[in-house]
């Protein structure tokens, strides 16, 4: 890859690496399963892509402007990538998050300067989601709501970006592709991208296998407030996992491949050793959502956990 001169550190995001993960791969002889490392975008995670889209969208149209203030429901990383733009760009942040979300997601976005709202714990994303249209719908004129699960540029981002990217890099070789549903916007954006291309290509998504789980970022989306952008319709399957899968592949990811990552991320790798397994498998994609930093002191009790 070429070395860039940036203007701007928004300019950084996306373009991220392809890593083989060579450990995994042994129990699936002739099969390779590649990582995509979102964590490498300078937020730390995958949301830094449609974090900026939705901003700089709502900038070109007139819907963010200086003597507004950007608010919005997020278990973390989303509002980290907000409020790094939002110090970038020169607008003020506000976010509402569970009050248990991980401590440093909590630093890291108060660093730049962002106010933080706490919800109810109890009721993990739905309840922020809840709490910030409360508060938009007392002050509307004060706030710019992006509402990450019903924007359109939330996929579009991935549309435009990480598909485009996983098409790039391993091109005609890709048979079968698995991301997690949270907003679902990596999985909706990403999956569009890759169901035109020239060849069929497997898309599954992956969510939780129970309402309570400690999956952080994924929803279970029987037992959640679907977000508006998520279309049943578009993946192959829905692929689930159960928490301990996805703690533990975090955990072997770190020992086995030097990839020290999220939950998520493992619940998405997981999901990927087990399509790579099919007959018709000979390359599966997914994507490394974050790193596990933001995971250095998880409770127990959150593996058993609605988020």
């Amino acid at each position: 890859m070429r070395l860039r001169r940036l203007d701007s550190i928004i300019e950084a995001v996306g373009n991220t690496p392809l890593v083989r993960l060579r450990s995994l791969e042994r129990e699936v002889p002739g099969k390779k399963i590649y990582l995509k490392l979102e964590y490498m975008n300078p937020g730390g995670s995958v949301k830094d892509r449609p974090a900026l889209r939705m901003m700089l969208d709502a900038i070109a149209d007139g819907r963010l402007t200086k003597d507004k203030i950007l608010i919005d429901a997020t278990s973390g990383n989303t509002g980290v990538a907000y409020s790094l733009f939002g110090a970038a760009l020169g607008y003020k942040v506000q976010l509402v998050m569970p009050k248990n979300v991980t401590q440093s997601r909590k630093d890291i976005t108060q660093a730049y300067g962002t106010e933080i709202i706490y919800s109810d714990p109890m009721y993990g994303s739905d309840g922020a989601i809840r709490l910030v249209r409360e508060i938009v719908e007392r002050e509307p004129d004060r706030y710019f709501y992006p509402d990450q699960y019903s924007n359109p540029s939330n996929p579009l981002a991935h549309y435009l970006g990480t598909g485009r990217e996983i098409l790039e890099q391993v091109g005609d070789e890709i048979t079968h592709f698995v991301t997690g549903l949270g907003t679902s916007g990596t999985a909706m954006g990403t999956i569009r991208r890759l169901k035109e291309h020239s060849r069929p290509i497997h898309c599954a998504a992956a969510e939780p296998a129970e309402a309570l789980h400690g999956l952080e970022g994924l929803k279970h989306m029987a037992s959640s407030i679907v977000p508006n952008i998520y279309d049943p319709h578009l993946p192959d399957e829905i692929v689930p996992v159960t928490t301990d899968d996805g703690w533990e592949m975090s955990d072997r990811l770190a020992e086995d491949e030097g990839l020290h990552v999220g939950h998520s991320t493992g619940a998405n790798v997981w999901a990927a050793l087990q399509m790579a397994k099919r007959d018709d498998a000979r390359c599966v994609v997914t994507i490394a959502a974050d790193r596990g930093d933001r995971y250095f002191a998880p409770m127990r009790w959150e593996k058993r956990y609605e988020w």
